[in-house]
């Protein structure tokens, strides 16, 4: 996902919230026995809800409640990014455009209303018919219709063949609701969800009160591929400062703190004795953009020259140092990143490492200086580059400041570093304003083709005109194969091409990062390349 967009067959728009109040644990504002929670385990963390129907959600902090109280057809066991069958009892394409849903006998939601096949099919039109801009319905475009031979089977019809369908089935747009609940045609208000109990993971919520509380407890009607719940009772606070959720977790207020806190409070919070920082595998990625019209001897520039703009990108991560990027700024909690599919997932490989800088993963100027003369350009080679400082992180300064000196410092380049708020920025990035440039992504779900499809399809997200028919023939070819291994190769092709274009400039991978009271256990079980943070492996 990126924050700036909807993009076309699949993207994730990050929605803000309004700021929540700044809390220590207390009763929830809806009401209800919130002292059962306190018997749990206490989270805490700055995500900011958006919706709690799926319908009205495409963001970061409404999935991950999301994750804890509705069941998927397909799901992430912990310790693993792939999906494997959750309330479905077995799943499989039938042919390369149909795929076949059996459900599980006898499930019912919390409330004790069946969840049958008429349930899914409900979802998933649901999804459909709404449209809800802050949705995730654009992740269903391949979706041609949902039918119902009986109550047991869901088969799904697709528009074109795709392997990631599965993963799709785990992902924002597919949490399954009760239709004897939910409205078909509207979001169906929070209060209204809590109070009928809807839900069908592995956690019910009893008290909600938006941005601030939520109390859940164990649902016994779950049957699913994640287990039972190991700790009864979870409170969950929410908290508008880092600040605040470091003195919260600190003073044993909140048990787990769970996004985010800053680099420098973890790197404080480290030295406790009383606490664990936990880091796991994370699927956000910092990237540079190259405008291929735009940068120096882009396409659309008096003096236009394909190799010379190939060379100078080349050069550029020939210069990058992503050790000193991840160490000095983001205190580790930040990882170089080598390919444009991160680390942890399936089909990863790290093309970068070896084609640039030293061959080991460092920087080497004698390699840039070489391409750059090669190509017979005079240096310094002046670049403008943009960043935007109110979205991804405060630390972006310091991140852009750094590669501004490292590029600098080779005596290769002449950098002209500007920042702009995200509200102009995202508008002017798109309008070929900035020749070379920062974005970030979260997935939307756990599969390399979502690292791939939305950067270098030819109509992608990232407008910055590169356009490979042999890539997009790739794409092709692993949405379709049906074959791990084969598609697994095509994967690795991919990442081979575009790390030779050089289109983008893949910088860092961002773990996740948790910090917990020294006798609470499981947190490490669920961080894993799934990317979601399950409450239910939490225990003392």
């Amino acid at each position: 996902m990126t924050s700036d967009s909807k993009l076309g067959r699949r993207a994730l728009a990050v929605v803000g919230g309004a700021a929540a109040t700044t809390l220590i644990l207390a009763g929830c504002a809806s009401g209800g026995d919130a002292d059962s929670a306190l018997d749990g385990i206490s989270v805490g963390t700055t995500d900011v809800i958006t919706s709690l129907d799926p319908a009205g959600s495409y963001d970061n902090g409404s999935f991950a409640v999301q994750n804890q109280v509705f069941g998927f057809l397909m799901n992430s066991p912990y310790g693993s990014p792939d999906v494997e069958p959750d309330l479905a009892e077995s799943a499989e394409f039938t042919d390369p455009v149909t795929y076949t849903v059996t459900m599980k006998p006898d499930l019912t939601f919390a409330n004790g209303n069946e969840l049958s096949a008429s349930d899914v099919k409900f979802t998933f039109d649901r999804q459909l018919a709404i449209a809800d801009p802050n949705g995730p319905s654009s992740l269903l475009g391949n979706l041609a219709s949902v039918e119902t031979p009986d109550d047991s089977t869901v088969v799904f019809t697709l528009n074109g063949a795709d392997q990631t369908w599965p993963q799709i089935l785990s992902s924002p747009a597919s949490p399954i609701v009760d239709e004897e609940v939910f409205s078909a045609t509207e979001l169906t208000p929070a209060d209204d969800i809590v109070a009928a109990d809807a839900f069908s993971g592995q956690y019910s919520i009893t008290d909600y009160s938006e941005n601030e509380t939520i109390a859940y407890e164990a649902n016994d009607a779950y049957d699913g591929v994640l287990g039972a719940a190991k700790t009864d009772s979870i409170l969950a606070t929410y908290y508008t400062e880092e600040t605040d959720l470091k003195l919260a977790v600190q003073e044993g207020d909140v048990d787990v703190a769970n996004r985010s806190l800053s680099p420098t409070d973890l790197a404080d919070l480290a030295k406790d004795d009383a606490l664990t920082v936990h880091n796991g595998p994370g699927g956000e990625i910092r990237y540079l953009v190259f405008n291929l019209n735009t940068m120096p001897f882009g396409a659309t520039q008096t003096d236009a020259d394909a190799e010379k703009a190939l060379a100078v990108r080349q050069a550029i991560a020939d210069t990058v140092d992503r050790d000193a990027l991840a160490s000095e700024v983001y205190n580790d909690t930040y990882t170089p990143l080598y390919s444009v599919v991160p680390d942890g997932l399936t089909g990863a490989t790290k093309p970068l490492e070896s084609l640039y800088g030293d061959g080991e993963g460092g920087p080497d100027v004698d390699a840039a200086t070489e391409k750059l003369s090669a190509a017979g350009i005079e240096t310094p080679v002046s670049i403008d580059l943009q960043y935007s400082p109110d979205h991804y992180g405060a630390s972006s300064d310091e991140e852009y400041a750094l590669i501004q000196t490292q590029l600098q410092a080779s005596g290769l380049f002449e950098v002209n570093l500007q920042s702009t708020l995200w509200d102009t920025y995202s508008t002017e990035r798109r309008e070929d304003a900035y020749p070379v440039y920062q974005l970030g992504w979260f997935p939307d779900f756990s599969d390399a083709d979502n690292y791939l499809s939305p950067f270098f399809v030819k109509d992608n997200f990232v407008g910055n005109h590169y356009d490979s028919a042999q890539v997009q023939g790739l794409l092709a070819a692993e949405i379709a194969e049906s074959d791990e291994a084969a598609r697994t190769e095509i994967i690795g092709q991919i990442q081979d091409v575009v790390a030779n274009d050089l289109p983008t400039l893949p910088l860092l991978q961002g773990t996740q990062v948790v910090v917990s009271q020294s006798d609470v256990q499981g947190v490490d079980d669920t961080l894993d390349p799934s990317f979601k943070f399950r409450y239910a492996a939490l225990s003392r």
